[in-house]
Formats: C-alpha cells, structure tokens, sequence
C-alpha cells in the first residue's frame, strides 16, 4: 500500500459496510467517490449503483486503480485524475472533467484525507448543485466539531447544557443534518494514522430561512462573532445586550452557545435595524 497526499487506506471491511449502509445506495444512483486511493470502496460501490466517478489527484494511484477496475472487468468506474477543489461541484447541466455520468441528484461517498474534510464540505454544501447525500470517513475531532455532543451540567443543574458549537458547525448545520453513524478505530486503516475516525452522514436540506444573497452577510456575521470565542457575543459584535434580549438570549451568551436557529434570528433582527 503506498501512503499519498494524507491518505490511509481503510481496511476494515465491518467499516466498510457501515459505510455502504448509511449512503442508502440505489441502481440509478450516481456516486463521487474522492481519493480512492486501490479501490477498496470503490468497488463496493460499483456494485450497488449505476455509476463511480473516482476523483483521485495523485496519478499513480489513478494507474493502480484503472489497473484493478480492468482485471475485475468493472466497467461503470470513470476515473478522473485531479484535485476535487479545482474542479469544484458541477453544476447539473454542465459537462465536467470529460463525466460520462449525469451529475444531477448524485451523492457522495469517501473516505477524504483529513486535510480536505472542511474546505471539501463547505465548497458542496455551498454548490447551486448540491449532492443528495453526502457520507464521509473524517477525523473523529472535526466529527465532534461539525456534532458537538451536548454537555454535562455541574452538580445540581438539571439536564444537559446545549452543544459546544463551533465555526464549522454552524456552517455545516446551516445547510444540512449531520449526523455521526460510528466511530472508527485507527486500527482500521493502513498505515495506522495517529487518531481515531468517524464515519459522518450529511444530508443537504434546502435553506428557506435566508435569501442566496443575504448568506455571504450571515456568514460575515457568525464570523464576526466567533472572532473570540471566549468573550462575550455583544462584545464581538460591538452590540447592547439588549438586542439579545429581544430574540430571548442572555445579554452574556458566548458565541458557542448559539445554535443555527439564534444566528438566524440575531441576523434577521440586526439587519431591520
């Protein structure tokens, strides 16, 4: 096995039909699988759907898997030599990288080296054509950043406090359901990396809440708020507490505390002001 690009190889095959499970695959599918590294995934996939666009930016590894694609006689794979963020999402009526396949109602499934996983997730889930499903191996870490788990409360407070949210998390959960299907053991992959992973369901939803054109601003936003994560979000955002507590937020909240719904009702509120 060759070791490319921040890549390592899953090898477990219980992970691999946690994988194939959570991307509900049907024959008319279309998936977009990103760094296939020898084709452990790939395969499966061809399998169950009509067709695999395998986008794989290191050359050797595209030789080794067209390789293994004609011994196996599987012949619904089309490779495509280059880096999946230059050649971003395809929008559905247009031709792309030479694709055979329709790009129309497509998913995607892949076990992305970690470096890609936030740049690889905001740029799809941003796309005018955005998958139906995306299911992903990520770092665990990042995982718990896009669903932070709720937090225990201190002795005598009742419940759970809410998540711990993050910049990404917001971002992600603006656009879609995330959702952790199973953590991975680094014991899976080859070469053995130096943490665990999780595999991560995203499914896209249509945003009705904001306009295409108010969502550069509501980022600017969040953004503005998270600048430091520790102080104060009126601070931040250089605004009176007041504000806050007309969208019945405590004039102390910090940035974290604030799920997708608050960032969207302090954004509509400040910008009728």
């Amino acid at each position: 096995m060759i070791k490319h690009l921040g890549q390592n190889f899953l090898t477990d095959k219980d992970v691999l039909k946690k994988i194939i499970t959570a991307a509900e695959l049907k024959p008319d599918d279309i998936v977009l699988e990103i760094g296939p590294g020898t084709g452990i995934l790939t395969f499966e996939l061809a399998k169950k759907v009509k067709g695999v666009i395998a986008i794989e930016k290191d050359k050797r590894m595209c030789e080794i898997l067209e390789n293994e694609l004609n011994v196996r006689n599987v012949r619904n794979v089309q490779i495509v030599n280059a880096d999946i963020l230059k050649i971003f999402p395809p929008e559905a009526d247009q031709p792309w990288a030479g694709n055979e396949f329709s790009m129309t109602n497509y998913k995607i499934v892949a076990n992305i080296p970690y470096y890609l996983t936030s740049p690889l997730i905001r740029k799809f889930l941003e796309a005018g054509n955005q998958p139906k499903l995306m299911v992903l191996m990520v770092q665990k870490e990042v995982a718990q950043r896009i669903c932070p788990p709720r937090r225990a409360r201190s002795s005598g407070e009742a419940g759970a406090k809410p998540p711990k949210m993050s910049l990404l998390s917001i971002a992600v959960q603006f656009y879609a359901e995330p959702k952790i299907i199973a953590y991975v053991s680094k014991n899976s992959f080859y070469p053995v990396p130096k943490v665990d992973s999780a595999i991560l369901k995203i499914e896209p939803r249509m945003n009705a809440n904001l306009e295409p054109n108010e969502r550069e601003l509501f980022f600017k936003l969040v953004k503005q708020g998270f600048s430091a994560k520790r102080k104060m979000l009126k601070n931040n955002l250089k605004i009176n507490g007041e504000i806050l507590e007309k969208i019945n937020l405590n004039p102390k909240i910090r940035p974290e505390e604030l799920s997708v719904s608050d960032w969207i009702k302090l954004f509509t509120l400040l910008k009728g002001a």
